[in-house]
């Protein structure tokens, strides 16, 4: 360690000494876009941790759905409930594998930020309509809040967090559009690999989901327990808590089975990860970028279990006809908004429009299109409805602007 890392280690929170040579250190990090001062008390990943929880966009996501609509019911998962568990489970692994707890717990709070309101169907909506104007992904949505939406600093747009937070952020990205992200999108071209960190976040989303939304389909009546014991990671853990605790009532069977299906995954991919890691003898970050494939990974029978499960869930809960059609009802609300916007600027509110206008001056008639899908995806639920209702229902010619 030089003299210049021996005084970030002193300065902030590092816990350098406690990491694995292959896993990010904070006191070595590629950097920020911007060069600030080193926090006091504080190592590199941890600030960006903090002003992500301080950020406007994450308080939204207490306000965007996962499956169903926010206002169907206070008990379902919201984004931010749904980031708060992938963040949980991530830091877990993370421990047992030693490494950047705090790094992995950023990019776990904040892979979520440029989702549209109404969950997927909003995405594929508001694809839709910017589809002659560059389309849009929720992924690079998120780089693009913590890079430039967020409006908080002085000295910079965004949350100007580390490279290897932005990185993590980043899990999937078109060639076309890696090309136009610098830093963060040469991996797609050149073929590498992110950090660990990234990787394990990555799985404990998938984790996270799609245990969760079996939670949830079951409490919205769109799937049963005996549905779901034609799902061998389900039925498993159903045979486990039904033997040790017969006649439990079904909130406490639902409940003691998702947690041990999550305990198994996670101990899956941590045993099967960590043979990885001693197989490919890494001793560097390096090693792991340059790594021909991911380091992390679930072991091939329980990628057999997960896959049956997805595939469960996609014909039974995600295409069910109730939440197709709150699918079908949130798509047209996004592109019944969106085009109203495109026709007539003028109806944007203020801080959106000169957002727009803004953006127009660097390129042209994409950037407004551009101001305006930026616009919608930082919509809650909610608000997105009042807006729609604001400007299609003639009845709603209050005054009253309830801000996103």
């Amino acid at each position: 360690m030089d003299k210049a890392d021996m005084d970030k280690a002193e300065t902030g929170n590092s816990y350098s000494g406690q990491l694995v040579a292959y896993a990010c250190n904070d006191t070595r990090s590629i950097g920020r876009r911007f060069d600030e001062t080193h926090p006091t008390y504080r190592n590199e990943y941890q600030r960006d941790r903090d002003r992500i929880i301080h950020s406007a966009a994450f308080r939204r996501l207490e306000y965007k759905t996962q499956v169903f609509v926010n206002h169907e019911g206070d008990l379902f998962r919201t984004r931010l409930t749904h980031s708060l568990e992938v963040a949980q489970i991530a830091r877990s692994i993370a421990r047992e594998l030693k490494l950047h707890e705090d790094l992995t717990e950023a990019i776990a709070l904040a892979h979520d930020l440029g989702h549209t309101p109404f969950g997927h169907a909003g995405q594929t909506a508001l694809n839709n309509c910017m589809k002659d104007f560059g389309g849009f992904e929720h992924n690079i949505q998120s780089l693009r809040v913590v890079d430039k939406l967020e409006q908080k600093y002085a000295d910079f747009d965004g949350l100007n967090l580390t490279f290897e937070t932005r990185e993590g952020i980043l899990k999937h990205c078109a060639i076309n559009n890696a090309e136009k992200l610098g830093d963060v999108g040469s991996r797609f071209l050149d073929k590498t690999q992110p950090s660990l960190e990234a990787q394990l976040t990555d799985f404990s989303d998938e984790t996270a989901y799609n245990n969760h939304d079996i939670d949830d389909g079951i409490r919205y009546g769109l799937i049963s327990i005996d549905d779901l014991l034609n799902i061998e990671l389900f039925r498993s853990q159903y045979d486990i808590v039904n033997k040790r605790y017969p006649g439990l009532d079904d909130k406490k069977l639902i409940h003691e089975i998702i947690r041990r299906m999550i305990n198994v995954m996670v101990v899956d991919l941590i045993d099967t990860s960590r043979q990885n890691i001693h197989n490919a003898n890494l001793k560097s970050i390096d090693d792991v970028r340059n790594h021909g494939k991911k380091i992390m990974a679930f072991s091939d029978e329980m990628s057999e279990k997960k896959l049956e499960l997805k595939q469960f869930l996609r014909k039974n809960l995600y295409q069910h006809y109730r939440v197709h059609r709150m699918s079908k009802k949130a798509a047209y609300v996004i592109d019944a908004l969106f085009n109203a916007f495109m026709d007539d600027k003028q109806i944007l509110p203020t801080e959106a429009l000169q957002h727009c206008y803004t953006l127009k001056e660097k390129h042209g008639e994409l950037g407004i299109a551009r101001g305006i899908s930026d616009y919608i995806a930082g919509m809650t639920d909610r608000y997105a409805i009042v807006e729609y209702e604001r400007i299609f229902n003639p009845r709603q010619l209050s005054f009253v602007n309830l801000h996103p």
